[in-house]
């Protein structure tokens, strides 16, 4: 694994952050992932809330209980206890994630903001396809769909998912976002921008490519469906996404179990170590999909 140097900044009285690196690897996730496990195990008296991110985390404290900077101590302790992540174990559930690719709605959305585009005379998944060297947009399809993505977090918006791509680094899609943000997004957007493919919980603004729609929530406030007895954010940090190429008549029969409440997506539980996904990610990934479809 390729070494990390984290770098620690204040952020007013109560918050510490830690960049532990400057772009995302599956490595410096997994270490940030590693660390946070850690610092809650330990139940320091003072802090109020852990919160890991991509390639980074964020820990608030309260200043009355303990000093900023020696948090700080506490938390480079921590970094500095992990010489590797062969003993991170992870709790984590595959998930199937039913997606209608080139969708009529988001087309209209993507069509309606072709001046704010690299490329306003093809669509998103053309440009998406062409610029990661892909001959045809159903290939590029095809290496979306063959591989799960992990939540890497969870966040900007509630129950936004950022999901990173669970292939060999020279085999990581990447596109660029929009060179100006889109004013409207449709809800449950399927898109893509730099390494991370997101579902937008909500409709709103927006600047990642849109390839497609999911016809399942991520968020919801109506606690009828299943999957949001718990919680109206679905996405776990960890998850393992597999984004599974749908027909139109399949999306509308899942929007009609949706609207009678009765929906629940395809998932299995699934525990493996950290360092078994680094070494090996065309073995992992393929360990999911058998798991996911199999059992």
């Amino acid at each position: 694994m390729k070494e990390l140097k984290p770098r620690y900044d204040l952020g007013g009285d109560e918050f510490i952050f830690v960049e532990l690196a400057q772009e995302m690897s599956l490595e410096a996730n997994f270490r940030g992932i590693a660390i946070t496990q850690k610092l809650r195990e330990k139940n320091i008296e003072g802090v109020v809330d852990i919160c890991p991110s991509n390639a980074s985390y964020m820990v608030r404290i309260d200043p009355e209980v303990i000093h900023p900077h020696r948090m700080i101590e506490e938390l480079k302790a921590i970094d500095n206890s992990i010489e590797d992540l062969s003993d991170i174990q992870i709790e984590s559930r595959a998930v199937d994630v039913p997606v209608l690719f080139e969708d009529p709605w988001t087309h209209e959305a993507v069509m309606r903001f072709r001046d704010r585009h690299q490329d306003p005379e093809s669509t998103d998944l053309e440009y998406a396809a062409r610029i990661n060297g892909y001959d045809t947009k159903e290939d590029f399809i095809k290496a979306i769909t063959d591989s799960p993505f992990i939540v890497s977090m969870v966040g900007f918006v509630p129950g936004l998912p950022f999901c990173f791509q669970v292939v060999p680094r020279e085999q990581q899609i990447e596109v660029p976002k929009y060179v100006r943000p889109r004013t409207f997004t449709p809800e449950r957007t399927f898109g893509f921008g730099g390494a991370f493919s997101v579902i937008y919980p909500v409709q709103g603004a927006g600047g990642y490519q849109m390839f497609g729609i999911a016809p399942a929530p991520v968020f919801s406030q109506d606690t009828r469906l299943p999957d949001f007895k718990e919680s109206i954010v679905f996405p776990k940090q960890t998850d393992l996404f597999r984004y599974r190429a749908i027909t139109r008549e399949e999306y509308d029969s899942i929007r009609e179990e949706v609207e009678a409440g009765t929906f629940q997506y395809k998932t299995c539980d699934i525990s493996f170590k950290a360092d078994e996904v680094i070494e090996d990610p065309k073995k992992f990934s393929e360990m999911v999909m058998r798991r996911l479809y199999n059992d």
